[in-house]
């Protein structure tokens, strides 16, 4: 501890100041920091981009690449570029079900790959 009167350190549990005899105040108690509680951040993309994306251009996955899913998407592209389009209605179809589940907000298809909230 110091002296505020005169900077001097001061023993612990000292009432005054040795040298300038000044009454000695301890110092707060550190205060514990708050809990803050984990917020999701906003992302810049939109369920609704999102959604239409997915449905129009589900099958080349679009979609998974603007939310940055770069796993599903290259998937789904693969699928119909390897396939001669061939399988392509399976991703697809595939595709146009993650698009109104992302219209729908429903639950799970709410966030990009960074787990950013995603807007309205």
């Amino acid at each position: 501890m110091f002296c505020k009167n005169c900077g001097n350190e001061v023993e612990n549990g000292a009432k005054f100041c040795g040298v300038c005899g000044a009454a000695v105040t301890p110092a707060p108690a550190p205060e514990a920091p708050a809990a803050s509680q984990p917020t999701a951040k906003k992302s810049t993309k939109s369920y609704l981009a999102a959604g239409l994306l997915g449905i129009f251009l589900g099958a080349f996955g679009v979609h998974n690449f603007y939310l940055g899913f770069t796993g599903k998407a290259i998937a789904q592209l693969l699928i119909t570029v390897l396939s001669c389009f061939a399988l392509s209605p399976v991703s697809g179809i595939w595709g146009v079900i993650e698009g109104i589940l992302y219209l729908c907000k429903s639950n799970g298809f709410t966030t990009d790959a960074d787990g950013n909230e995603l807007v309205d």
